[in-house]
């Protein structure tokens, strides 16, 4: 599965929602703010996935003077059959759409989890700028389950109310079901979008 032989195309969340829970190692995007999603198939196949979004907070304001020029890379997910390359590749191609298509967008921030052993090495190749770590936070841990939880995935809501996986997160947590833990910084990495001037006539 060369890189070359990658489709990458706009689509609905609806469409790849599943195979990021199946495939990503957050197996979920509940809370995730979604503004632009891309679906990656190889011979009609669905092989990956983007997901771009607004931060979770407002960190915007570090990267932007408004928070709609300003969108977070928050999935990205690929088969491990894709060879060497292709999340640049891919990365690549959803960025020239959204150059073309999202004029409002100006710049693209990425983190990489040092929880998994992500440094950020796709996005350097993807010609991402490294600006440093964010600071420590606080997640949760079921000892059920191992997942581990941030605490603004605690404090999501939709419309004004929390949405039902937070409910149930937040009643794991009342009973002293979670374990508190201190997360490392992330690498955090940002991409200026590049727009030819139009000269004006």
């Amino acid at each position: 599965m060369k890189p070359r032989e990658l489709i990458v195309s706009p689509c609905e969340v609806r469409e790849i929602r599943d195979f990021i829970e199946r495939n990503h190692y957050s197996h979920s995007i509940n809370g995730v703010k979604v503004s632009y999603c891309f679906k990656v198939e190889y011979r009609d196949q669905l092989c990956g996935a983007v997901l771009f979004g607004g931060l979770s907070t407002t960190a915007w304001k570090k990267f932007g003077e408004v928070e709609s020029a300003v969108l977070e890379l928050r999935r990205l997910v690929l088969v491990e059959e894709a060879e060497k390359n292709s999340e640049s590749r891919v990365i690549g191609q959803c960025i020239r759409w959204i150059t073309k298509n999202a004029p409002l967008v100006k710049t693209i921030v990425s983190y990489a989890d040092p929880s998994y052993n992500h440094i950020g090495t796709i996005y350097k190749a993807s010609n991402f700028l490294y600006i440093g770590r964010s600071g420590k936070d606080v997640g949760f841990k079921d000892p059920t389950t191992g997942k581990v939880y941030h605490s603004r995935a605690l404090r999501t809501k939709y419309k004004g109310e929390f949405k039902p996986f937070v409910k149930r997160l937040r009643a794991l947590k009342d009973q002293g079901r979670l374990i508190p833990i201190t997360l490392d910084g992330k690498f955090c990495y940002v991409y200026t979008l590049k727009r030819r001037e139009v000269a004006k006539r």
